[in-house]
């Protein structure tokens, strides 16, 4: 699988039928392992905080509590850029996502 087809697989989980390429921001807290970050296991920083820090890495444009499909693949292939290869991109996506 590739990075793109990792990155569209972990948004369309989220995505709906009448809202295809956007997700509320609210709607991906549920799913977003932010207990495995090492500052929530290190006790330096909440869930709430790790995820709310999380949601910064997006460019509200519109400002509209959404996160955009353009706006996901910006930051996800920048993070991807930075990982060895697709597997372990993949492999670290699954676990954040809990896919």
């Amino acid at each position: 699988m590739s990075v793109q087809e990792i990155i569209d697989r972990a948004f369309n989980r989220f995505a709906s039928a009448e809202c295809p390429d956007s997700v509320d921001a609210a709607d991906l807290k549920a799913s977003y392992a932010a207990s495995i970050h090492p500052k929530v296991i290190s006790g330096e920083l909440s869930e709430d905080e790790v995820f709310l820090d999380f949601l910064t890495n997006f460019s509200d444009r519109n400002r509209d509590g959404r996160i955009h499909r353009d706006e996901w693949h910006a930051y996800y292939n920048k993070v991807a850029a930075s990982v060895n290869n697709a597997e372990h991109f993949g492999q670290l996506m699954a676990q954040a996502w809990r896919m």
